[in-house]
């Protein structure tokens, strides 16, 4: 049937990228310095789920999933937490208060809760928070230019007076709750795509009031609250920020990146790079628009530099399965680290270069200090996957994703001539299929093509060693007769060899042989009829390659006995012959 081309739709003459223009907010910066720089430690990590990620859902959480949701949160070792934006409504509100009146907040964690710097939702904000140990009251207005100039219509200095406005009642309606330590933070919203001087002339003047050389806490956050450049220049300006700064060394840079470039990840490294101390984000990345930036991925990316994240992210389904519960969300296949597929290799070369990596560190333990295993960036064990889903077989799989699967699961080491034979049944089936197989599938596949023997059939034999002369004899029913094999060799496989080059008078040599011991409990649905009822703990596996008339064939057996497993490899080889 001919293949029918897509119809594709003309060009909209809409899409005009002439719209557009390079982005202009980023500082002269002379002799930079962060991109020399490694990250060494952890940032300080601020969770946002509760009330970023919540902001972003088609329908928000309820108290009970954000109760869940917060539960996790601690589990997994978050010490600061945005719980909400309790002035936005009764449920935030209701929530802050359920968990303050209830003793939900460990000793160690400090919540955190967003609002804008309007007086009675800050008055709102601090009703919420009544009795709390700690808390950071997180006050934010925008100061870029296209809200300037668009949404406020305001000149620069109207902008910087709400921000001090905002500023003076944070520090004036504080004072009424003396029980709580409080800390204060700063956003100057859209600050990826604010002139930079600017932003450090607003965050001044909310240090004046504040006076954080004084004792008082204060986190000072930067946010790409819509990523507009590359993470190379949100770097720049972080840098330029911390220079500029006249506060710098009495407060916390903090960073609060999206994604809408798809760079949250990237920018937030390099703003810790430029001189961050903290960062905002979301487990996986939920958020307005394209998503906030991915904690787990950037923690996982230390992990993966010998660097402890300070988050316990070692059971990282269970922490996919709370967020899918509460936010409705699915998990991308592909998401870094965290996706079903993330581990796992089709393509056959990969797969042959993961089962010889693995292969070489369980035989050489005393060189493997570090993890180093081809395209495998950490071994999923560490954050509770299995190798189960590291090798998975379609179509596009080699002789090694099907060899792997066999030993890792099964326990048949084939040697590399068994596995190029196999790799060929294996990939017919799954073309036939147009689909992946699963594992019990192509175990299926390797019993029906080795192991069941439906052409010869070993019965009984004997076997003779006289001062190293051996003789075989014994029988070999066939599906139309039983064979009489007599033969003689300097050993049971040649004297075998010899028996039946005699009575079916064709040309066999053995070209390749191997074995070794099985764990009968490993795969007793397979095992179960080769071996029958004097079954033990282990068998013996042998991989026999055999040249028939010009063309080679492999076989395999299984046996209690080597000898028989010897032989009934032979017979699996020849049946392929004939």
């Amino acid at each position: 049937m001919p293949t029918v081309s897509p119809k594709i739709t003309p060009k909209n003459p809409a899409f005009d990228h002439t719209k557009y223009r390079p982005f202009e907010f980023a500082p002269k910066l002379e002799n930079r310095t962060w991109c020399d720089k490694r990250i060494e430690k952890a940032p300080i990590w601020s969770s946002v789920d509760l009330r970023d990620g919540n902001q972003a859902l088609i329908d928000p959480m309820t108290i009970d999933q954000k109760m869940k949701f917060f539960k996790l949160l601690v589990a997994v070792g978050f010490k600061e937490i945005e719980i909400g934006f309790p002035s936005a409504s009764q449920v935030e509100f209701d929530f802050t208060r359920k968990l303050i009146e209830e003793g939900h907040i460990p000793d160690d964690v400090t919540v955190q809760v967003l609002v804008q710097a309007r007086e009675h939702l800050i008055e709102r904000t601090f009703e919420s928070l009544k009795g709390v140990k700690k808390a950071i009251v997180h006050v934010y207005n925008s100061t870029s230019r296209v809200q300037r100039e668009k949404v406020y219509q305001l000149d620069k200095e109207g902008i910087k007076a709400i921000a001090v406005h905002g500023a003076t009642l944070l520090r004036d309606i504080s004072k009424r709750y003396p029980e709580t330590e409080w800390a204060f933070q700063y956003s100057p919203e859209s600050f990826s795509q604010t002139e930079t001087d600017f932003a450090i002339e607003v965050c001044q003047a909310v240090c004046d009031v504040w006076q954080p050389q004084n004792g008082q806490k204060v986190i000072l956050n930067l946010p790409a609250t819509v990523e507009a450049s590359t993470p190379n220049l949100y770097a720049d300006q972080i840098e330029y920020f911390c220079r500029h700064l006249p506060s710098r060394k009495d407060v916390i840079i903090s960073l609060h990146t999206h994604n809408d470039r798809g760079c949250g990840v990237a920018a937030s490294e390099l703003g810790v790079m430029a001189g961050a101390d903290r960062v905002e984000g979301t487990l996986l990345g939920n958020g307005e628009r394209t998503g906030n930036m991915d904690i787990v991925t950037m923690a996982m990316n230390l992990y993966t530099q010998g660097i402890d994240p300070e988050l316990d992210l070692s059971q990282v389904s269970e922490i996919i399965q709370v967020v899918n519960e509460c936010t409705n969300l699915p998990v991308h296949p592909r998401h870094a680290y965290a996706g079903e597929l993330v581990f796992t290799a089709f393509s056959g070369s990969h797969q042959d270069a993961i089962k010889k990596s693995l292969d070489y560190n369980e035989s050489h333990p005393e060189t493997q200090k570090h993890w180093d295993v081809a395209y495998l960036p950490i071994d999923p064990i560490h954050i509770g996957r299995s190798y189960q889903d590291v090798v998975r077989i379609n179509s596009q799989s080699g002789k090694g994703g099907a060899a792997y699967i066999l030993q890792r699961h099964f326990g048949f080491n084939l040697p590399r001539w068994t596995q190029i034979d196999f790799a060929k049944v294996v990939q017919k089936e799954a073309e036939n299929l147009a689909r992946e197989l699963k594992n019990d599938e192509l175990l299926d596949i390797f019993s029906k093509t080795f192991l069941v023997q439906e052409t010869f059939k070993l019965s009984d034999y004997q076997i003779k060693n006289v001062s190293g002369d051996v003789s075989f004899e014994g029988q070999v029913a066939t599906n139309e007769d039983v064979l009489q094999i007599i033969g003689k060799g300097n050993g049971a496989l040649s004297a075998f060899i010899d028996g039946l080059v005699k009575v079916t008078g064709k040309d066999i040599h053995v070209t390749n042989y191997a074995e070794h011991a099985i764990n009968t409990k490993a795969t007793p649905s397979v095992l179960d009829d080769e071996l029958g009822d004097n079954q033990t703990n282990s068998a013996a596996v042998s991989y026999v390659q055999l040249n028939v008339g010009g063309k080679v064939y492999s076989g395999i057996g299984v046996c209690n006995s080597t000898v028989s497993s010897m032989l009934k490899g032979v017979l699996s080889a020849l049946s392929q012959a004939w």
